[in-house]
């Protein structure tokens, strides 16, 4: 019997989220406005008006994509002791994050803030910006060497990961 857990993260935005969103939007606008009146004043001139006019509507472009890209998911794939986090981006692109083996983790708990660091340790953050609802996850990255995994399991995924942690780690929650 197959152990299989999917869950969907959305990433709450954060008051910098939004203000960096704004921001992109009030600028990337007036400078397609800026273009756009640049090429109508160069109406008399009709290949500086035609360039004019294709910049504003790739200023445009960017602007739309920059403030699509704030919005993230992060999808956790658990398989028969597999577990793989993905990142989605506008609901369009996906980029896989990692995958690692549970069996691997060295360390598995609650997140807090005061839990140690190294300078040598890559974090990655596949939370929804909740910081009572997460947990972390270190072990050894082919990849990544020294890795930490802050993420958000539900109780199903919670489940399933602790059928496949080492025996100290599952006896010691």
């Amino acid at each position: 019997m197959d152990n299989f857990a999917e869950q969907l993260v959305k990433r709450n935005e954060t008051a910098n989220d939004k203000a960096r969103r704004i921001t992109t939007m009030i600028t990337g606008s007036l400078f397609t406005l800026c273009l756009v009146l640049i090429a109508i004043l160069q109406l008399n001139r009709p290949l500086l008006a035609f360039f004019g006019f294709v910049l504003a509507v790739g200023a445009g472009y960017a602007t739309y994509f920059l403030v699509q890209s704030a919005y993230v998911e992060y999808e956790y794939t658990f398989t028969n002791g597999e577990l793989d986090v993905d990142k989605i981006i506008a609901m369009k692109k996906r980029t896989s994050l990692l995958s690692v083996e549970v069996r691997t983790f060295t360390a598995f708990g609650k997140y807090s803030d005061d839990l140690e660091e190294s300078d040598d340790m890559t974090v990655v953050m596949a939370t929804d910006n909740i910081e009572s609802k997460e947990y972390y996850a270190d072990f050894e990255h082919t990849e990544y060497g020294k890795c930490r995994l802050v993420f958000v399991p539900d109780e199903k995924m919670l489940d399933n990961i602790k059928k496949f942690l080492p025996a100290k780690l599952r006896n010691a929650l």
